[in-house]
């Protein structure tokens, strides 16, 4: 394997579903001083979208999308950059000067430090510089009660970015501060408006040293090496019992406003249940995809993306994950909200016009 001749630094990106990881990187990735940066997305379940939303060079874009960074892709992680290093060396890509792994929100983050520091020849070839969580002001709290991905997401941060802070309530956002404090208090906590405007800047944090963070954090590694031998051979849409991917698709759409009226049932009724919805919708006579984001109950502004080439066989893509909401309540309401006929199911008049609906309630 071809060696740099000093290690390429590995900054990672972490924090729990919906956080604004693509948003970040998208801001980190417009700096000149990271063009020559390689960027690996993991993303969780078989279809994956986060690639498309991620704005730089396709050659510096690598996509792990056969299930979540911690288990049933960690081995491939490991492939991946060795793979990175000999494309260097036989020079079929430039030599790169940082490599930023985007890790799927539902990452535990100690199996991806362990991959590249317990494997002899990664840990002489790359060496990670950094890990920066991102943690959402108005979910937070809540998500770091619920989730142990979470709490853990936050504990090994050597940086913690809070995000969405201008639609949170400042008591909110300091009792968040106090908690993350007590998770990690040797991490530096920023507000992600006061995040410093150059991309190493943000990610550069000096090397990773467990020694600097809780001693849960050392007791995890230990653990997680200690049981590095057990193959996770499971469903890559699922993680655990109760989470679940999947996707929802189409073609393209007349008008945006049945995606957007899909979004705000889907988060009216069952947003304690939704984690995540993200998803690109292709329009009729328009070659840029509108992207759509919601976490739980909020369902935020559309963007647009920028125009995409072959836009005319680009089609509709909405990713959904769940806890413990059947993926046949969501297909269906999707189904509904397209106007596509099926039996038992009222049609979307019906369902708008029923004030009662929305709470189980049919005409």
């Amino acid at each position: 394997m071809y060696m740099p001749p000093a290690p390429i630094p590995v900054s990672i990106v972490t924090g729990f579903l919906g956080a604004g990881k693509s948003t970040l990187l998208n801001r980190l990735l417009q700096d000149p001083a990271l063009s020559d940066a390689a960027v690996i997305i993991n993303e969780f379940g078989e279809v994956g979208i986060d690639h498309l939303l991620v704005q730089g060079s396709s050659d510096s874009i690598i996509e792990l999308s056969n299930g979540c960074l911690c288990c049933t892709v960690r081995g491939e992680l490991i492939d991946t950059l060795a793979d990175l290093l000999d494309r260097i060396q036989t020079e079929k890509v430039k030599p790169v000067s940082r490599v930023i792994i985007e890790t799927t929100g539902l990452a535990d983050p100690v199996p991806v430090l362990l991959a590249i520091m317990a494997h002899p020849a990664i840990a002489m070839a790359f060496r990670i510089d950094g890990v920066v969580t991102l943690v959402d002001a108005l979910t937070g709290a809540d998500t770091l009660a619920r989730h142990d991905e979470a709490v853990r997401q936050a504990a090994v941060a050597d940086r913690l970015v809070i995000t969405k802070t201008d639609l949170a309530a400042s008591a909110d956002r300091d009792d968040l501060v106090r908690t993350l404090e007590r998770l990690n208090p040797m991490a530096e906590i920023i507000d992600v408006a006061d995040a410093p405007a150059s991309g190493p800047a943000l990610l550069v944090t000096g090397l990773f040293d467990p020694a600097r963070k809780a001693p849960s954090v050392g007791e995890w590694l230990a653990a997680e090496d200690h049981q590095h031998s057990h193959h996770h051979h499971h469903d890559v849409n699922r993680h655990g019992e109760h989470i679940r991917a999947f996707a929802l698709t189409a073609g393209k759409v007349a008008s945006p406003a049945a995606i957007e009226a899909f979004q705000h049932r889907l988060a009216a009724e069952y947003g304690d249940n939704l984690l995540r919805l993200k998803g690109v919708v292709a329009l009729s006579g328009d070659d840029r995809p509108l992207v759509v984001h919601g976490v739980r109950d909020m369902v935020y502004p559309p963007s647009r993306l920028a125009a995409q080439s072959g836009a005319e066989n680009f089609q509709t893509r909405l990713v959904v994950i769940t806890r413990d909401l059947p993926e046949t309540v969501v297909r269906e309401l999707f189904e509904t909200y397209l106007d596509r006929p099926g039996i038992d199911r009222p049609d979307r008049a019906a369902l708008d016009d029923n004030p009662l609906s929305a709470f189980g309630f049919k005409a």
